[in-house]
């Protein structure tokens, strides 16, 4: 449990870095964008105020007409201050609304007036133009429009992008990581449980030896039984050991029977204060594609976890639903119940609530339903001292 809350934390840390990240890079490229377009700004108003100087120093010479009249020498000094604008989008209209100048905006031969005009109402909104007088006319004026440049545009963006990169990368990373840890976990379980199967061979094989031998000793039939009988689950549990790692048969089954098989089993294996109610018709054949040795397996299991949870004294119920495409089973106890969020972690391997044991039982049982079944097993209903339900949804 302590695992699953490390790396609970582990996950938490690295998405607190990831904000952390991104919004640290936001806050810098707003500041530095907001510098630029501090900067960009003055250098409207400065090359504004250079041309409402010609035209003030052309007023006093004498040339008290528009910009365009000035003299060659004022002319070409204009012409090389717009030349310096490389980036900012600048667009001058003359007092009567007809456009003078117009700079770093790109438009098709003949639509000239059309995108002056559209790029006019988005530098209306981005700031107030800056108005150049003259003369000493109240109509002889030049407003002058700008917004910010495509590179300050671009750097606005350029925060959100890069936390999108970080975002993918940490995805890509954890994604990379757990199919790492799916793959040392596989071939865990698949070495051990071969293994497992593999040293109950012997002991299994000597066991049938001794039965034999007592049938020959004139001892009671009825205790010959019982052993058979648990050499039997020995060897299907080996069974079922073997079996993990590769593909399971799936033979058409009828769910009931391994249903009614599995809970004959455990009664005679459990305290008389554990009582199991199944709430299914014993007649009914409800026939899907199952290996009956592993499914009942998951059966066992949420069953022993259940008389677990119940110190061993208590209900455990099992339902069984016919749906369209589909037959539901839900096993119910009267236990301490499952703590919201602990419903997905509890399938996990090496999560375990009691201080003994390895915390496999439900991650084999999710392995057995969704891999090897297709289907799906969840907590379906858990309240904390009054019970859980676990479901599981296989198709016909």
């Amino acid at each position: 449990m302590d695992i699953y809350l490390k790396r609970k934390r582990g996950k938490i840390l690295l998405l607190l870095v990831a904000v952390l990240i991104g919004v640290a890079s936001l806050l810098y490229t707003n500041w530095l964008s907001g510098k630029m377009a501090n900067e960009e700004r003055k250098k409207v108003e400065l090359w504004a105020e250079a041309t409402k100087r010609l035209a003030e120093s052309g007023i006093q010479n004498g040339s008290q007409i528009g910009i365009e009249q000035l003299n060659t020498a004022y002319l070409t000094l204009i012409q090389s201050i717009l030349e310096q604008n490389t980036t900012i989008p600048v667009v001058i209209v003359e007092s009567d609304g007809s456009f003078n100048y117009d700079a770093n905006i790109s438009f098709s031969e003949g639509r000239k007036e059309q995108v002056l005009s559209k790029e006019l109402e988005k530098m209306k909104t981005h700031a107030e133009p800056i108005r150049i007088n003259l003369s000493e006319e109240d109509n002889d004026y030049l407003l002058l429009y700008y917004r910010e440049s495509n590179i300050l545009r671009n750097l606005r963006y350029y925060p959100f992008v890069q936390l999108i990169v970080i975002v993918v990368f940490i995805i890509a990373a954890y994604s990379a990581f757990l199919a790492t840890q799916r793959a040392e976990q596989n071939q865990v379980w698949v070495g051990m449980s071969k293994e497992t199967a593999h040293q109950l061979g012997t002991p299994i094989s000597s066991l049938m030896a001794w039965i034999e031998i007592l049938k020959l000793q004139n001892v009671d039939l009825a205790l010959i039984e019982e052993f058979e009988k648990d050499t039997q689950r020995l060897e299907k549990i080996t069974e079922r050991f073997s079996k993990i790692g590769s593909k399971p048969e799936l033979v058409p089954t009828n769910i009931v029977e391994v249903l009614n098989s599995t809970v004959s089993y455990l009664k005679t294996r459990s305290s008389g204060k554990v009582r199991f109610e199944t709430e299914f018709p014993q007649e009914e054949l409800y026939f899907i594609p199952l290996n009956a040795a592993l499914f009942s397996w998951v059966i066992e299991n949420l069953c022993k976890n259940a008389i677990d949870a119940m110190d061993n004294h208590g209900t455990i119920t099992l339902g069984l639903q016919k749906k369209e495409n589909s037959i539901v089973i839900d096993v119910t106890d009267t236990g301490k119940g499952v703590a919201k969020s602990q419903f997905k972690t509890i399938f996990q391997p090496g999560y375990s609530t009691k201080k003994r044991g390895w915390g496999l039982g439900l991650s084999l049982a999710k392995r057995i339903i969704e891999n090897y079944h297709q289907g799906k097993i969840l907590i379906k209903w858990s309240e904390l001292g009054k019970g859980t339900t676990f479901r599981i949804v296989l198709n016909k």
